[in-house]
């Protein structure tokens, strides 16, 4: 193989930005496999010489610790016979082999091996590019509109998916038109790196904020916190790291423009820009923002926030089908419970008046236990507690007066077996039952 030759792929892959060892190591195992395969040997390495466009084919073996194949493998000290300072892991050549020696076959076979190795050696390093840049944003253009995905071509070949999931019901897509968006994941693929973005994440929208706000690119003021539902509205906490700065002027910018800016990239999403504090009730308090809120109750067991606002700002604090809400509980980490101020007066009055009807409560309570033992009433109308009362037989005037009270309650059982009894036994006389 000539210098010229070599050069000539260099040059063609320096457009593809692959790098000359890369180059270099896939002819090595191109050819070295070309060779292989028309020899059969498994024994068979390749030297290319990147300078003058040399090829070394020669027998060689692995040296090893501990071999486990003869064939390909070599132990350190019967290495260092042939080559002194040979150490595990090195390759020696033990037979110098004619390079020219090749044939028609096996140079188609070579050429075809080299070319799969550099694609190959080209995707690796478009996957190593895309890779690395994992959470950061992406601009491509639409190559084509799927039922649920959008193409976007970032150059050099790569497509980038933008799945429906992940665009915003706010948006709409031509052919040709630029569209920036959130790298979420880059994975291998046989055509080459698959690279699937979003427009929804919240990071995207972290991204653009770090765009249009020179402060937060430079780290002075801080994005604590983002809560979002793409296509409808966001909160935004921010924090200053700088005496005196404010974060949430700086983030708005002068007369909104910053914030602006990334509405219309947007689609016109609403975005709420609060500051942040250390101080859960403060934070829970502006988080809520633009409702005004009279006061925050924090449990902290419970992680739960009991926030009371006016009675006018109630429906405000909620938010449509409770949005605001919602996104202020995502944005503080706390589970919220929002209350009128009239709601909070009239649970308060209820629960001072609490404590005296308690002894009330109480007093009718204590005869229920009474009650349940009620069921041992019958001893009372059982015959044991008549005969304390058998010996008053000589006082026939006191027994008149207490037995109503006992028989009046008993008198019912028998009279209605009574009846029953002869009602039988004159059916069964006159034979008017037949059995």
């Amino acid at each position: 193989m000539s210098r010229d030759f070599v050069g000539a792929l260099l040059q063609l892959n320096a457009e593809k930005q692959v790098s000359r060892e890369a180059l270099v190591r896939a002819l090595e195992e191109g050819i070295q496999a070309a060779y292989r395969r028309v020899a059969g040997e498994e024994d068979i390495f390749v030297h290319v010489e990147p300078e003058s466009g040399r090829i070394d084919v020669f027998r060689g073996r692995y040296v090893v610790d501990e071999v486990e194949d003869p064939m390909v493998e070599v132990t350190v000290d019967e290495a260092r016979q042939t080559k002194p300072d040979a150490k595990a892991g090195d390759v020696i050549e033990l037979e110098q082999l004619d390079g020219e020696h090749f044939g028609r076959i096996g140079a188609q076979t070579a050429k075809q091996i080299i070319l799969q190795r550099i694609r190959e050696v080209e995707r690796d390093q478009v996957f190593d590019q895309f890779a690395s840049r994992e959470g950061e944003l992406l601009t491509g253009s639409v190559s084509r509109v799927e039922p649920r995905a959008i193409i976007l071509d970032v150059g050099k070949g790569v497509e980038a998916i933008l799945a429906t999931s992940e665009q915003s019901p706010l948006e709409h897509y031509r052919i040709g038109q630029p569209v920036k968006a959130f790298v979420l994941e880059v994975r291998r693929s046989a055509r080459g790196p698959q690279i699937l973005v979003s427009r929804t994440h919240k990071g995207f929208l972290r991204r653009l904020f770090e765009l249009e706000v020179p402060e937060i690119h430079a780290g002075t003021v801080e994005i604590k916190a983002i809560a979002r539902e793409a296509g409808s509205r966001s909160k935004v906490a921010v924090a200053s790291r700088q005496e005196g700065l404010d974060p949430v002027g700086a983030t708005v910018g002068q007369r909104g423009a910053r914030v602006q800016a990334v509405v219309a990239e947007l689609a016109g999403e609403k975005i709420d820009v609060i500051p942040w504090n250390e101080d859960a009730s403060v934070f829970v308090a502006n988080a809520l923002s633009p409702a005004q809120v009279l006061g925050v109750h924090i449990d902290e067991e419970h992680r739960i926030a009991n926030v009371t606002v006016p009675e006018r700002m109630l429906s405000l604090a909620i938010g449509r089908e409770g949005q605001n809400a919602r996104l202020a509980a995502r944005l503080t980490g706390w589970r919220i419970d929002i209350r009128s101020d009239v709601a909070a007066a009239e649970a308060a009055k209820v629960v001072e008046e609490t404590p005296a009807e308690a002894p009330v409560e109480a007093a009718v309570e204590v005869p229920a236990p009474v009650e349940t033992a009620t069921p041992v009433k019958a001893p009372a109308e059982a015959p044991a507690v008549i005969p304390a009362e058998a010996p008053a037989a000589d006082d026939p005037a006191p027994a008149p007066a207490e037995a109503p009270a006992v028989p009046s309650e008993a008198a019912p059982e028998p009279v209605a077996a009574a009846p029953a009894r002869p009602k039988r036994s004159r059916n069964k006389a006159d034979g008017e039952v037949s059995s």
